[in-house]
């Protein structure tokens, strides 16, 4: 990873751990290589991370990382506090977000929360250009299909969750979400 791909990983970790209240047990979707789970040791009880870029199971006494995709592979008998998607939404195809809110509230607590960034869509050409630069690496741009950020509230209806809190931050160049289980 790139020193810029480190501070955008570092600002969305730092923004999302905000909303996430001491002991909790938190599910990463899209947890690459653990770093969120290391920086938060101490604060959380336990992390379990998926990501389809991993190649094997990794565990250490704070977290398990898993390869595959979400939900299909999280692992049976287990709830969590918050479940994290940190720049993960935007390459989620559109058919599979349908069953994303359903999927999230089976897995979660009672007052679970749902913590979402995604980039507004005019970042894509930024990113590129970035990418071009050999400034950033590893964004996965083909996976991008213009996401709207608004559909965000669409996906986590009120249904199955309440927004508590939105926000925009880096100049309104990304978005933040945290939706609260309804019960």
């Amino acid at each position: 990873m790139k020193a810029l791909d480190k501070y955008l990983q570092t600002v969305r970790i730092n923004k999302a751990k905000k909303f996430i209240r001491k002991d909790d047990t938190v599910l990463d979707v899209g947890s690459v290589d653990g770093v969120m789970f290391e920086r938060w040791r101490g604060f959380i009880k336990q992390g379990f991370g998926i990501d389809p870029i991993l190649s094997q199971e990794i565990k250490t006494d704070l977290y398990t990382l898993i390869p595959g995709y979400f939900p299909d592979v999280c692992p049976q008998n287990i709830t969590y506090d918050a479940i994290t998607m940190l720049a993960v939404l935007e390459h989620i195809p559109t058919g599979v977000q349908n069953q994303l809110a359903e999927n999230c509230y089976k897995l979660l607590n009672k007052k679970g929360r749902v913590i979402i960034t995604v980039p507004s869509p005019q970042v894509d050409t930024i990113l590129s250009l970035l990418l071009k630069l050999k400034l950033v690496e590893g964004m996965s741009l083909e996976e991008h299909y213009g996401f709207k950020p608004e559909h965000t509230e669409e996906i986590f209806s009120p249904q199955y969750f309440t927004l508590i809190h939105k926000s925009t931050f880096q100049f309104g160049l990304n978005n933040f979400f945290v939706f609260e289980r309804k019960d």
